[in-house]
């Protein structure tokens, strides 16, 4: 595993590894340790090979740091006035790919924004190997960030740190997400989760039989179609002195057939990441006593399978949540609100400032957003703002929806207080799965992420892999963080 750290600038160009540096079209990025003559000599060689600072573009050569001949590699921004910390983790991520198979170790001087430049190493380093060997061969396992100074050398240090953190908790999730769904069991994904606890984190788990005193009625007639019993998973972090509570809760669906409303073959072909929801919520906690952020986190995890048995609940069956309201179920594909539904009552009755949940809910939301931006529900405008400054902060864009008034009607139910899909097929999906959830957070400030477009990625993006994604853990830690 790649690891990124700092060290004293002497040290690193005292020894033999390449350094890295950014450049922009219109010449180096930092890299004050370098005297005139030799950052002309070092651009003109790049020139000589080709490499002009276009954002993606990577160089490597041999040229003098002004005492003696080094390689030195170089990895492009693009132009001045466009950079920002996004273009800063492409360009790192650009810089591991490249020569991740060349060098086992290098200095790297990314001039400004080392949190990005460290991130965007990092995450781009991710594999997937459980079923697979792992690369063999040359394989870069550490950069060393140079600091100057004491001053600098504790802020490079931070920046680091929050960085490396980061990158355990989306490493995390994405393992979870990307796992074989035979393979992540309610249960088994339960115990994985209670070694999270200690160090000021606490984990109980709620199976079928205390789910059923709890009158989890909506969660527990989801899951009557598998042989492996459901699990509700309540992770707590309690700092001292805590003013504030939020409580997190995904949605767990660790396969998705869509029931007896069953999907086409092809549509199943990634539902093991419906449970990308509760990965989000234990990446989170994987790192929280470690972030310290002052703030109590209640997480809530909420695990089953998704399949058609002769048990299995059927559309025109009602279920009934743990608020009391009664839901028929037109459709068994729309599962993951019906879970959603028990797991958010529990989670206001905690009586936290936010509720925050994450869901693979809608495919509606990918035709509406793509694969790179969230869609988010709320009733709280100010909670979505915070929100939304931390999601710019980690550069996972959230777009807000709507939850028109006029469209509540489609969630009535004929024969019960609710119906699990709107009245009208096909129409604003989204907003009916957001309107649903809301029947169940009563007046607590929530928001509802809809994760179905960017938990999972068909194709290689910047800085991950074809497979689970990780988002939107970056941008809950840099939430939780601002308390």
């Amino acid at each position: 595993m790649l690891k990124v750290s700092a060290g004293a600038l002497k040290d690193i160009l005292k020894g033999t590894d390449p350094i890295a540096l950014f450049a922009f079209e219109e010449g180096l990025a930092g890299a004050a340790f370098l005297s005139p003559a030799a950052r002309k000599s070092l651009l003109a060689r790049a020139k000589d090979e080709g490499f002009s600072g276009k954002a993606g573009e990577t160089v490597s050569f041999l040229a003098s740091d002004g005492s003696k001949e080094r390689r030195f590699v170089l990895a492009g921004l693009g132009k001045k006035a466009s950079l920002d910390r996004e273009g800063i983790r492409k360009a790192a991520a650009s810089l591991y790919k490249a020569y991740k198979k060349r060098f086992p170790s290098l200095g790297f001087c990314p001039h400004t924004e080392i949190q990005a430049s460290a991130e965007g190493l990092l995450l781009s380093s991710y594999e997937f190997s459980r079923y697979k060997k792992p690369e063999e061969g040359v394989l870069l396992t550490s950069v060393l960030v140079p600091w100057a100074d004491a001053r600098e050398r504790a802020r490079c240090e931070a920046a680091l740190a929050k960085a490396a953190l980061a990158a355990e908790a989306v490493f995390f999730a994405r393992d979870l997400v990307n796992t074989a769904p035979s393979d992540k069991t309610p249960l088994s994904l339960a115990e994985a989760a209670k070694g999270l606890a200690g160090s000021g984190v606490t984990v109980s788990v709620i199976e079928k039989e205390e789910a059923a005193d709890l009158g989890m009625g909506s969660f527990l007639g989801v899951a009557r179609g598998s042989v492996h019993p459901p699990a509700l998973v309540h992770l707590i972090y309690k700092p001292k002195g805590a003013k504030k509570k939020v409580a997190l809760v995904g949605k767990g669906i660790t396969f998705d057939s869509g029931g007896l409303s069953l999907k086409p073959p092809q549509s199943m072909e990634t539902m093991k990441c419906d449970m990308a929801g509760a990965a989000l919520v234990f990446g989170v906690f994987k790192v929280l006593a470690r972030l310290k952020p002052k703030v109590e986190v209640h997480g809530y995890a909420v695990m089953t399978y998704n399949l058609p048995a002769a048990a299995a609940y059927k559309p025109g069956d009602v279920l009934r949540a743990r608020n009391g309201k009664t839901i028929e179920v037109l459709n068994t594909d729309a599962e993951g609100r019906l879970v959603l539904a028990d797991a958010l009552c529990l989670a206001a009755e905690e009586k936290p400032d936010a509720i925050v949940d994450f869901a693979t809910l809608t495919g509606a939301v990918l035709i509406a957003l793509g694969s790179s931006v969230t869609g988010a529900m709320t009733n709280d405008k100010a909670l979505l703002a915070r929100l939304s400054s931390a999601s710019r902060l980690a550069d996972e864009p959230l777009w807000e929806l709507p939850l028109p008034k006029e469209y509540e009607e489609n969630i009535k139910g004929k024969i019960a207080d609710l119906q699990n899909i709107g009245k009208v097929r096909g129409e604003a999906g989204t907003l009916i799965g957001g309107l649903f959830l809301r029947e169940f957070v009563g007046e607590t400030p929530w928001v509802h992420l809809d994760i179905a477009g960017t938990a999972w990625t068909d194709s290689e993006k910047p800085y991950c892999p074809a497979g689970g994604t990780g988002v939107p853990v970056r941008t809950v830690l840099e939430y939780l963080s601002a308390f």
